[in-house]
């Protein structure tokens, strides 16, 4: 069974309680950075100025805040996965710990470079902006690690009422997002940025190159692996068991396959939307 079902906990919305439910911090925190992502993309329309690359200088904020938030939301969600009397235990806790911490560390410096018109991310004019870019990938990388513990303690004691296939997706997921995301967004470091080749044209929202490679699409795909199987293994729910683990053993390297295709295109310098 995977059972999703909701119950109300005297909000207007029952999804809102049951996040609450699983885990307050994280849910209050994913709340907060989704408003705080309206707020960012409002400041674009009162803030003209733009950072030296040409983007203006709420649009890192905004898309760091949605991205943190849903984050953080997933992961509260997926404390309903953990049994209730292991969601105070101490490796749950330093999650939900290392998941403020982390998040706060790296949209603080975010918003404060670009409340003053100076670029956060690969930012090496002095010494002191040398050091908090370095520091932001040490905690981007423990941000996206703090899947790991709570995919270990899923995967060993998981909520009553769970189907194992379910269990394994979720897992699955988590494992995937720190793999794939941790190692798509090294390679963007390692890239000195984003941009393979000409940079030039960007996609609605996202602001996707569109002129060459991009190698934070696959960074996208990998982050959001966390979501994406699950959902493969909640559209499987209700048939047989043995067709529930072939849809999801298929759906997750068709999946895996796919972010690492974005990421060779990113790297032969080929855009995913051409001009």
């Amino acid at each position: 069974m995977t059972s999703l079902a909701l119950r109300p906990a005297g909000l207007a919305f029952p999804i809102l309680g049951e996040l609450v439910e699983r885990q307050r911090a994280l849910a209050a925190y994913g709340l907060t950075l989704l408003l705080l992502a309206l707020l960012a993309v409002a400041m674009q329309a009162v803030d003209p100025r733009t950072l030296a690359s040409g983007v203006g200088v709420w649009v890192k904020p905004a898309k760091f805040f949605a991205s943190v938030g849903l984050f953080s939301l997933t992961i509260a969600w997926f404390f309903g996965y953990v049994r209730p009397e292991r969601r105070g235990s101490w490796l749950m806790r330093g999650t939900v710990g290392m998941v403020l911490l982390a998040g706060s560390f790296e949209l603080g410096w975010i918003v404060w470079q670009g409340a003053n018109g100076l670029e956060s991310h690969f930012n090496l004019d002095t010494f002191f902006y040398r050091r908090m870019f370095s520091l932001m990938g040490l905690f981007a990388l423990l941000l996206v690690g703090t899947t790991l513990p709570l995919a270990w303690e899923i995967g060993r004691r998981p909520a009553a009422g769970l189907s194992g296939d379910f269990v394994a997706a979720v897992v699955i997921g988590l494992v995937l997002t720190f793999l794939l995301g941790g190692s798509f967004g090294g390679a963007i470091a390692a890239n000195g940025g984003h941009a393979v080749g000409p940079e030039t044209g960007a996609a609605p929202v996202f602001g996707w190159n569109r002129g060459g490679g991009d190698l934070r699409i696959a960074h996208f795909a990998g982050i959001h692996a966390m979501q994406a199987i699950p959902v493969i293994a909640a559209i499987a729910a209700g048939l047989a068991a043995r067709v529930r683990w072939l849809i999801l053993l298929a759906g997750t390297l068709l999946y895996a396959a796919a972010a690492v295709a974005l990421y060779v295109q990113a790297v032969a310098a080929r855009p995913l939307l051409p001009l």
